[in-house]
Formats: structure tokens, sequence, C-alpha cells
């Protein structure tokens, strides 16, 4: 299934001279991981806690970002020998609570709620945990999509950007959320069925 992780070797290659100075300075990759999830938690509490819409226009900007953020932990663990367990454990714990912090600000914002926010919040935290679960099955960590980390960034953003724009959502946004659950309901059977059938060995999560 298409999904935006296939972009992924392309904007390595764009970032690896920066990360290359990163690494020269002393820029550590579970530094970076850290980092990352620090200022995604910030922020989503900023949102939950804010009442001006216009502050979701960071969410974008911040989605953009922590996506460059997420490849360089990755490309200073691998290429230039900071590959750790403990990095193993960061690397994916971060992803997960930085996801899970900045969806949740939505619940407040109409025409979401618990129900629809919550359901994709836990579905993100299953798909990801089956990616993980293709290692023990000798398949690697599986990154199939629909509706991967990066797609459900770039949905997210997208809402906060019309978000921070026009100051509400049109109320047929809300069917987005449930389409979302269902993509990613997809997205934990075809990784379950690729680690099965197809075992391959996948790089470092971006």
């Amino acid at each position: 299934m298409l999904s935006l992780y296939a972009l992924k070797p392309r904007f390595q290659a764009w970032l690896r001279p920066a990360v290359a100075r990163l690494a020269a300075a002393g820029v550590t990759a579970n530094g970076v991981t850290v980092a990352t999830a620090a200022v995604s938690c910030l922020l989503g509490g900023l949102l939950a806690a804010s009442t001006r819409p216009s502050w979701f226009l960071l969410l974008p900007l911040w989605l953009a970002l922590r996506m460059a953020c997420n490849a360089i932990d990755g490309m200073l663990a691998r290429e230039h020998g900071q590959q750790s367990r403990l990095g193993a454990y960061l690397n994916e714990l971060g992803d997960v609570i930085s996801d899970a912090a900045l969806y949740l600000p939505f619940v407040l914002v109409t025409p979401f709620g618990w129900a629809s926010v919550g359901a994709v919040i836990l579905l993100a935290c299953i798909s990801e945990m089956t990616g993980i679960l293709g290692v023990s099955v000798g398949a690697g960590r599986r990154y199939d999509g629909p509706m991967g980390k990066s797609d459900r960034a770039a949905v997210f953003g997208g809402l906060g950007l019309l978000l921070g724009l026009s100051g509400q959502l049109p109320q047929w946004t809300f069917w987005l959320m449930p389409a979302i659950a269902a993509l990613i309901a997809i997205n934990i059977v075809n990784r379950i069925r690729s680690g099965l059938t197809n075992p391959t060995h996948f790089e470092r999560s971006p």
C-alpha cells in the first residue's frame, strides 16, 4: 500500500550533509529523539490549553520539523556509530508518545471528540506495536501503509493548517477520524501479513 514513507530515501539524501555536521558537533541520536518528544508534548499541551485556533498553525510547522528530526536521529544512529539498546527504546516510545500528544488536542476541536480521536490514537499505538513485532518473527521492523506515521502527520498537519487559518473546521471533517481509523486498521492487517509472508530487513524508523 502507498505511503509517504516511500519518500524516505530522497529525504535522507537531502538531510545527509546536515547530519554529518551535527555528528561532528557532538549531537547525539538519543538527544535528538528525547528533544523531539519533549517539544511534541509541550506543543500538545499548549494546543490543548489554548483558546485561539490560530495556535494550530504551529502544528504543521512542527510536524514537518519533527519528520526531519526523526530522520536525523536514525541517520545519526546508523551512519555515525550511535546505535544503542536505549536508543531503540527511546526511538519507538518517543514516536508513540509524540503522536498521542499532538493528536490529543483535537479532542477539544469541533466536530471531533474523545471517541473518534481516541480511536485514532489507540489504533496508531497498535499499528506501531505491530510494526515492532515484525522483528520478533524475523521480518524486521514493518512500515507498511496505508496511514503510517508520515501519512498521519500529513493529515493532522493539514487539519491544523485549516483550523488555524479559518478558525474552525467544517462539519464534514467529522468523517475524517473514522476514515483515518479504518485506514490504520488496514495498515495493521498489512503489517501482520507482510511480517508473516515477506521477511525483509527494514532499517531504523525515520
